[in-house]
């Protein structure tokens, strides 16, 4: 626990340092003059994209479940996405930590088997990533023939954590393409071959090799959605960039978005600084303007915390429910013992 708070610090206060950097570099001023061109209905647009994505991502969590024949309705499924969706957004460093939480509660309702909510969390991560990856592909392809390379720094980082994903990514399609089992090389290399949990995870890993094929319509249904939801995040990133006065062509704009991609694979909270960082060169490099970035990112941070917040809510009512019942139980064996000991006395 102080391990995983100690990590969360030191990223943060990375974040904040760099964040920090970019506004003495541009100048606060001019970031302030780039938020007066935003008015009130326009960020209205901006904050309703941002939950139009949201809408679509619990649509496609939905529709994975209903392909493993587990039927919740939408607003109580948006519930555990939002609250999923607060750790991501804002403790990244605990790696995983949104969806483990999604899978567990749903097994704590009562909703969902463990079995098939974890399975549904990969699946849902796997579309995302190859989405994403996809459009980090074609945008950062017409940065290259448009600009050149970037700073030898940048490309380092984020290129090497593009690889690493393409890298994960292309090998989870490899093995479900042969058909072989990468849970099983993850167990035999673990020593937890015999473990009592074997089962289990290949029970998860079935589930997961299932609904990854051709014939299997819901696949494709999960990618239509993940597309559309990357659909909705690209008109948000060029809406804004034309709201804070600026001119971008369609290429450009899918630019400026696979940049934002680039920088949420950093484990840094709400992407503090880092997206600051590459968005500002990118900004720079299409003749937008630098401080324009700053306001675009914290324009699009400041949405997408609301609904973190709202998430934040929902995780500490349900946290706060576990913590309730988990007291009772304490209090019913503690007074059971009690009654136990009486009995014996007598």
């Amino acid at each position: 626990m102080i391990k995983k708070l100690l990590l969360f610090l030191f990223s943060l206060f990375i974040g904040i340092g760099l964040f920090i950097w970019i506004g003495k570099v541009v100048g606060w001023e001019k970031i302030k003059d780039a938020f007066l061109v935003f008015t009130g209905w326009q960020g209205l647009t901006i904050f309703g994209l941002t939950g139009l994505m949201m809408a679509v991502g619990n649509w496609k969590w939905k529709e994975i479940l209903r392909s493993q024949n587990v039927k919740i309705s939408f607003w109580r499924l948006s519930e555990f996405y939002l609250a999923g969706f607060a750790l991501v957004f804002l403790v990244p460093i605990v790696v995983f930590g949104g969806e483990i939480f999604r899978s567990y509660i749903l097994k704590e309702k009562g909703l969902v088997p463990w079995v098939k909510g974890l399975a549904s969390i990969i699946i849902d991560r796997i579309l995302e990533w190859t989405t994403n990856l996809a459009v980090i592909f074609l945008g950062i392809l017409f940065f290259l023939y448009k600009i050149g390379l970037p700073p030898k720094n940048l490309a380092i980082i984020f290129g090497g954590v593009f690889l690493l994903f393409v890298i994960g990514i292309s090998f989870f399609y490899f093995k479900i393409f042969k058909k072989e089992s990468i849970a099983g090389i993850f167990l035999r290399s673990s020593g937890l071959k015999n473990s009592n949990h074997n089962s289990s995870i290949l029970d998860v890993e079935r589930e997961i090799f299932n609904f990854f094929k051709p014939k299997v319509r819901s696949m494709w249904k999960g990618f239509g959605l993940s597309f559309l939801r990357a659909t909705i995040m690209y008109f948000r990133a060029w809406l804004l960039i034309v709201f804070l006065g600026r001119t971008i062509g369609a290429l450009p704009a899918l630019s400026v978005l696979s940049f934002s991609y680039l920088a949420a694979m950093i484990p840094i909270p709400a992407a503090l600084g880092t997206h600051e960082v590459i968005q500002s060169f990118a900004f720079n490099s299409l003749g937008l303007g630098t401080s324009y970035a700053t306001a675009f990112t914290m324009i699009i941070r400041g949405a997408e915390l609301i609904f973190a917040l709202i998430g934040l809510a929902f995780l500490l009512r349900f946290g706060l429910g576990w913590l309730r019942g988990l007291l009772f139980e304490k209090i019913d064996n503690f007074n059971q013992r009690v009654n136990h000991e009486n009995e014996d006395s007598n």
